[in-house]
């Protein structure tokens, strides 16, 4: 949510942070309802202060047994009482218009942002890792799991498209990804593993920018008030402090949680629909932070680096991408997106996207923090990323680690997860590629 005030102190700063969005000048629009607002509000107290001095010069009206001036007060007063309800409805109204548009608008981009369209215009950061030279062609992960596990069509059976049936080894591997992972953000790099409800309410996802915007992207009950379906943990986590007043000593405040995620998939179509890449559901590791203003650029970096570690202990080649201004999302104001190696694409794909969303989020949730002995308050930063998605990376263990007789190397640091196993073999012979 954007500051109304900071739009009326320097529209053109706002339009061309929007513009950088690829979006239209909006300023003279909001402006326009601000500015109906505050005349309705300053009417309010106008005739507020009226009533109340109306109603005192009554009573000396009738001290000085001055009935005409005493009636006319009078029927002001009766007035002005009628005309107060109208404005206090005209005043909501323009309101809740101001805060609608307000909502739909994106977070701007910080300066040192990229400008571009889309992926195309992506900056690479750096990169880790040698893409492994095959003495065999490679498969994909649909093609290696089909013989450790992996089973679409009991999927399909059950839900349909865009899920996925894992058994034996295959399910401990993913279980083992997700323990692992937790394991390294909680012990490594301090943050608190934290179980979370996996349906919120409409508030929880206004308060991350979630809806109004993507509603059709999420899953949603039948029951009045409805209940959401999690996207993503950042939901439950970020909403934690909802309408609190944090000390600000007491931030960076790191929070961790492993959940399935739910997701409609509503834009996708025709896109990923072979194999898990993009699936209606899924588990991931999700890292947030609650920082001061001023922590936010610093507590951006190290989640990046949080999310880099585990794929570097998992032995998978990765690069790290500065999204451009048409390819951030909605709630953030810059964001990193790290990009696995996947053989069987021969191209990087994302595995994680860490953003920064600045004081957005915490506005719509009035989330503020405070400094011992201060009565000001300030917004706090927030800032989400995936540490790692579970699914995604069980891909990039299987493309990454396969061998020619279709079995998979378990990576050294996943070993102890996996009860000391060392390879995945397929349940049935596989030729030799």
């Amino acid at each position: 949510m954007h500051d109304i005030r900071a739009i009326r102190d320097n529209p053109t700063a706002f339009d061309a942070g929007l513009a950088r969005r690829g979006l239209t000048p909006l300023a003279d629009g909001l402006l326009a309802l601000d500015q109906a607002l505050r005349a309705v509000q300053t009417e309010m107290q106008q005739a507020q202060a009226r009533r109340n001095e109306a109603s005192k010069l009554i009573g000396q009206a009738m001290a000085r047994k001055d009935t005409a001036t005493a009636d006319a007060l009078k029927a002001e007063v009766a007035a002005l009482k009628d005309r107060l309800p109208a404005l206090e409805d005209q005043e909501r109204q323009t309101q809740a218009a101001l805060s609608a548009k307000l909502a739909e608008i994106p977070n701007l981009p910080q300066d040192d942002v990229a400008d571009g369209p889309d992926e195309s215009a992506n900056v690479e950061v750096r990169r880790w890792g040698t893409p492994r030279a095959f003495d065999f062609t490679p498969r994909d992960h649909v093609d290696l799991g089909e013989a450790l596990g992996l089973d679409f069509e009991a999927a399909a059976k059950l839900s349909g498209a865009r899920f996925a049936v894992l058994k034996g080894p295959l399910a401990r591997l993913e279980r083992a990804l997700g323990q692992f992972m937790l394991d390294i953000q909680t012990t490594e790099h301090g943050f608190t593993e934290t179980a979370v409800p996996y349906l919120v309410r409409a508030e929880a996802m206004f308060g991350t920018g979630q809806l109004p915007k993507f509603e059709e992207d999420l899953f949603k009950s039948t029951n009045d008030p409805a209940f959401y379906l999690i996207p993503t943990a950042e939901v439950s986590l970020t909403n934690l402090v909802a309408g609190d007043i944090l000390d600000s000593e007491a931030l960076p405040l790191r929070l961790t949680a492993l959940t399935p995620c739910f997701r409609a998939e509503a834009g996708s179509a025709g896109r990923d629909t072979r194999g898990m890449i993009r699936q209606h559901q899924f588990h991931k590791v999700e890292m947030v932070a609650i920082t001061t203003p001023e922590q936010s650029d610093a507590e951006h970096q190290r989640m990046v680096a949080c999310a880099e570690t585990v794929l570097r202990k998992l032995e998978l080649p990765h690069r790290t991408m500065m999204l451009c201004t048409g390819d951030m999302g909605f709630s953030a104001t810059k964001t990193f997106d790290i990009e696995v190696w996947l053989p069987g694409q021969e191209r990087y794909r994302e595995i994680s996207s860490v953003s920064n969303c600045g004081d957005f989020q915490a506005r719509r949730m009035n989330a503020r923090c405070r400094p011992k002995g201060d009565k000001a308050t300030r917004f706090v930063h927030t800032l989400n990323g995936s540490g790692l998605a579970v699914g995604r990376t069980l891909i990039a263990v299987l493309e990454n680690h396969q061998q020619a007789d279709g079995s998979i190397a378990i990576p050294a640091a996943l070993q102890p997860y996996m009860g000391g196993l060392t390879r995945l073999e397929p349940t049935r012979s596989e030729p030799a590629r």
